[in-house]
């Protein structure tokens, strides 16, 4: 529910994007409100079969440019290491590396450090 309210507000704010091909829905990405200086871009999806078009990049170069226009001096993403296609287009369009992090969740009936 919280994510759909956060959605809701980014569509409301401007801050999401649906990229259209010939009147078709290919992609999306929204944006984080500006906070410090720095938005986020998230979320963003391209449907698996539209994906190698473009269409991502193009999405994504726009939320970014719209972010900077509304003011933020730095526009971050957080991506997958091992997903060689989206970091190359990542710093075709600008991004660069800047650190590493480490999602770990711990489940019901677990403690940190066992049971994965």
């Amino acid at each position: 529910m919280a994510r759909r309210r956060a959605l809701d507000d980014r569509i409301a704010d401007g801050r999401c994007l649906l990229w259209e091909d010939r009147g078709r829905p290919v992609s999306m990405a929204g944006v984080t409100r500006t906070l410090a200086g720095t938005a986020r871009v998230t979320p963003f999806h391209t449907p698996p079969e539209l994906r190698g078009r473009g269409f991502a990049g193009a999405v994504t170069a726009a939320v970014s440019a719209a972010a900077r226009s509304a003011g933020a001096r730095e526009v971050v993403l957080f991506t997958d290491l091992a997903n060689p296609t989206s970091n190359a287009l990542y710093r075709r369009l600008g991004y660069r590396a800047v650190e590493d992090h480490v999602v770990r969740e711990c489940h019901a009936g677990e403690t940190a450090g066992h049971g994965m």
